[in-house]
């Protein structure tokens, strides 16, 4: 099942993940590839996601979609888009008018409805994963396509409901009832490496909104260190993205994994 409706309060975590959002307007597109130079957890699953979904035609049921941040990478004159979410998505700023909202246990569709599915940065955040992959299997299309990404070099988000990081051995376990099971690590340890330094650095500018009278005191010392940090912010930006572009560093400590299942 995914996270319960009734034990979901706003999380009060220092630092939560920025929303993602569609780049369905000028001004989001410009950002969102900023955002692709800078995040290098969204540029990893973008690249893979982009690089499976091409072609792809037929319906495709988005699991946990949010804002549905990757919706604009399928052919709309191919796809048939439905996304799902929880009920209470709008507690962590989510409510998109496109999607089924549910009570996270049993998917409100028939048996072998969709050709593809999508569940992106989902599955850590599910207490007993082995119902709900059941149901992406059941709802899948015999020979359908199932995409699903994880993080594995992440921080304690969206508290207190992140509760796994999944070794490919379990995953292997966990998908076999599908018939194909492909686990792509996404960049290497000098990737993982880079978005700690991004977000330890993006951590010090949020310090830069003051919240109490002491956080005035600390920002002359935070735009200092954010000036004299920041070529060592390009550094790690360029070996993070050489990781992903040359497979600079070992893919066992990636960002994240890329499943890619057949039904």
């Amino acid at each position: 099942m995914l996270i319960s409706a009734v034990t979901m309060p706003a999380s009060k975590e220092a630092f939560q993940p920025r929303a993602h959002w569609a780049p369905d307007t000028p001004g989001r597109r410009f950002l969102y590839r900023l955002r692709l130079l800078g995040d290098l957890q969204t540029n990893t699953i973008y690249r893979d996601l982009k690089r499976e979904l091409t072609g792809f035609a037929g319906n495709l049921l988005d699991v946990g979609c949010g804002n549905s941040p990757f919706r604009h990478l399928l052919d709309a004159t191919r796809t048939t888009y439905q996304g799902v979410d929880i009920q209470t998505a709008a507690d962590f700023g989510y409510r998109n008018p496109d999607t089924v909202y549910y009570d996270g246990r049993t998917l409100p569709f028939a048996d072998n409805s969709f050709a593809g599915i999508l569940c992106t940065e989902v599955l850590e955040h599910v207490p007993d994963p082995a119902p709900f992959v059941r149901e992406v299997h059941r709802v899948l299309k015999p020979g359908g396509l199932a995409l699903v990404t994880i993080p594995w070099s992440a921080r304690f988000h969206y508290q207190p409901h992140d509760y796994h990081r999944y070794t490919p051995s379990m995953l292997r376990s966990l998908f076999a009832a599908f018939s194909r099971c492909e686990i792509r690590a996404r960049g290497t340890d000098y990737t993982a490496i880079a978005s700690k330094i991004v977000v330890i650095y993006a951590r010090n500018l949020l310090g830069l909104k003051p919240r109490t009278s002491s956080d005035w005191l600390l920002i002359p010392v935070r735009l200092v260190g954010a000036v004299l940090a920041f070529p060592l912010l390009l550094l790690a930006l360029a070996l993070g993205h050489a990781g992903i572009l040359f497979g600079c560093g070992s893919d066992d400590d990636p960002l994240g994994y890329t499943i890619i299942l057949r039904k």
